[in-house]
């Protein structure tokens, strides 16, 4: 009978943002193995209706069951968790799933203007989950939030172009459109980077912010959740035998540059 707990990890993004989570898996978790799945045919997953989203989630989730026997599953993508969490918790009652959503809980505390600013999808803005997050945490700050359509894209294509610009034109659009930012009374003094993309470009938000306002990303508290449900179940390494696999639903060529510049590794991708 196999090990479980030598099984690997499953984590899964429309596209390279979630590397920005696996970065943080790695390393709070480095005795483990993952196989990580861009479903970069169908990027991005910001723009499509509840009911796609929900129908990729499970398409992936059974192909890194069925090709990998993953015994996690890490939904690497805001607008995947707010649209497909609940539904894919409730069909695979024994597999530990985590999902990440934005981190307006420590913004809130970190903040000390109490006006913080929220960059995600229109579809993770929206959604319920992300609702009924933002209405607990309404009377402790003041959320501005900014739908960023067209950043988690350009953010996807800057690998091929070897060029940021039209990230940091949108970045300047979005950051402008949602007011001052500092550390002065009324002013944003903290920036939530709702999509897992984002973090790809903190260096043109710093550049535009300055350093003094916050940036805050949802890698850490994603890696601390699974490390704490697989203590729970027993299911962390005990070989300790990392490793990571790296595949995509539509071209390779963005992930596997995402993966050298931001994880430092080298790797083949798996077209599926």
């Amino acid at each position: 009978m196999n090990d479980t707990s030598e099984c690997p990890i499953g984590v899964f993004d429309s596209g390279v943002g979630g590397l920005s989570i696996l970065q943080a898996l790695q390393q709070q978790l480095p005795n483990e193995a993952f196989v990580y799945l861009a479903d970069s045919a169908h990027a991005p997953y910001g723009e499509r209706d509840e009911a796609f989203v929900l129908q990729r989630a499970r398409t992936v989730l059974h192909l890194l069951q069925e090709q990998h026997q993953i015994k996690a599953l890490v939904i690497a993508c805001n607008t995947a968790t707010a649209l497909a969490i609940k539904v894919l918790r409730e069909e695979n009652p024994d597999l530990p799933i985590v999902g990440v959503e934005p981190a307006i809980k420590p913004a809130s505390v970190l903040s000390q203007t109490r006006r913080i600013g929220v960059m995600a999808t229109a579809a993770t803005l929206s959604s319920s989950k992300f609702q009924d997050l933002l209405a607990g945490l309404s009377p402790q700050a003041e959320f501005v939030l900014q739908a960023c359509e067209g950043l988690a894209d350009a953010i996807e294509q800057q690998w091929q172009q070897a060029d940021d610009q039209a990230v940091l034109a949108l970045c300047r659009k979005y950051v402008t459109a949602m007011g001052a930012f500092g550390t002065n009374a009324a002013e944003i003094d903290t920036l939530v980077l709702g999509c897992t993309h984002y973090p790809f470009a903190i260096p043109q938000l710093q550049s535009l912010l300055g350093a003094d306002v916050a940036l805050v990303e949802p890698g850490l508290p994603v890696a601390k959740r699974l490390q704490q449900l697989l203590s729970e179940q027993q299911l962390l390494s005990r070989q300790a035998t990392p490793g990571l696999q790296l595949m995509a639903t539509g071209e390779t060529l963005n992930l596997q540059t995402a993966a050298r510049v931001w994880l430092h590794q080298s790797l083949p991708v798996v077209r599926v």
